[in-house]
């Protein structure tokens, strides 16, 4: 029988890698990806579609994947995927807590700050805040 994980949601320690390419890029041309991808993720807020993907904000920044992964990991020190699960998190904090959107469900929150399934928002939910969704929304609801 396979042994239990002790970690809800299987969440794994991020692996620190060392990618030849992050030095390659030019400091100006790095300053402007960063200012592009500001403003595609927290001005525009794509992060809510679904299928956003490193791959998309590439080609609309008309470049490569690797020069946005290497303008993520120095300036914002992390993965794209996790950059744009981070703006997510944060959008579902606000709602969970404005009594705008109180008749809202966690999973339909959820679906509207952009990610595919119930599975993925808990363990991204928890991986950020150390505490479920529902957890969360009760302690802040209740005090309220």
């Amino acid at each position: 029988m396979a042994e239990k994980s002790t970690t809800p949601y299987n969440i794994k320690k991020k692996k620190e890698k060392n990618a030849a390419y992050r030095s390659l890029i030019r400091a100006e041309l790095a300053d402007e990806l960063y200012e592009k991808i500001l403003n595609f993720i927290v001005i525009e807020k794509r992060y809510r579609n679904k299928e956003f993907s490193a791959k998309e904000l590439a080609a609309e920044l008309k470049t490569n994947t690797r020069y946005i992964s290497a303008v993520i990991n120095s300036r914002f020190n992390t993965n794209f995927s996790c950059l744009v699960n981070e703006y997510r998190i944060k959008e579902a904090l606000h709602r969970m807590t404005d009594k705008r959107y109180a008749d809202m469900t966690i999973e339909e929150i959820g679906a509207v700050v952009g990610f595919a399934n119930r599975q993925s928002f808990y363990a991204s939910f928890y991986r950020i805040m150390g505490e479920t969704p529902n957890s969360y929304r009760k302690r802040h609801t209740a005090t309220k």
